[in-house]
């Protein structure tokens, strides 16, 4: 199947493939973005497992590595779409934050959290701050410079991060 842009999508096309009507969505989802994004979610989180592998590194490098190749895989388009279209859109905008990002930035920072606890990160270190520094240039490669980052490139960022994060 053909990856369709979000402008290309509409509620009636959800609807009729899902089986049920427009007014079945919207009382479910507040808008055609919400109910796209929320089906993109669903698709790639299994992709993405925030699982705490026991270590910092091996936490991050995991984390690049799947990330990268979501980009470079059939979900990489729509979360391009979803990103063009959210820099003109305040709908696309707060359904993209609320139902993709804000909730992967909470799972990500929670697993830093028990880091942070565990010793393994230290307590003051800004977990946004690593969380940007270590998605940022993916997105970057895949949305500006038009390039899917490899599983080479991820490893490196990851290790780059690391290394910042060393004492």
């Amino acid at each position: 199947m053909e990856t369709q842009t979000l402008q290309q999508i509409t509620a009636k096309a959800i609807a009729e493939r899902a089986g049920t009507s427009k007014a079945t969505l919207y009382r479910w989802w507040p808008n055609k973005s919400a109910v796209v994004i929320d089906a993109f979610r669903q698709m790639v989180v299994p992709e993405l497992p925030l699982r705490d592998t026991g270590s910092l590194a091996g936490d991050l490098t995991a984390q690049t590595r799947n990330f990268a190749r979501v980009l470079a895989g059939p979900g990489g388009g729509m979360l391009r779409s979803f990103v063009v279209a959210a820099r003109s859109d305040p709908e696309v905008a707060a359904a993209f934050r609320s139902i993709w990002s804000d909730p992967r930035r909470r799972e990500a920072k929670a697993i830093l959290r028990r880091k942070q606890a565990t010793g393994q990160l230290r307590k003051d270190a800004n977990l946004d701050l690593i969380l940007d520094s270590l998605y940022g240039p993916l997105y970057y490669r895949f949305l500006v410079k038009n390039e899917p980052p490899t599983q080479k490139y991820a490893e490196a960022l990851a290790a780059l991060v690391i290394q910042g994060l060393n004492p």
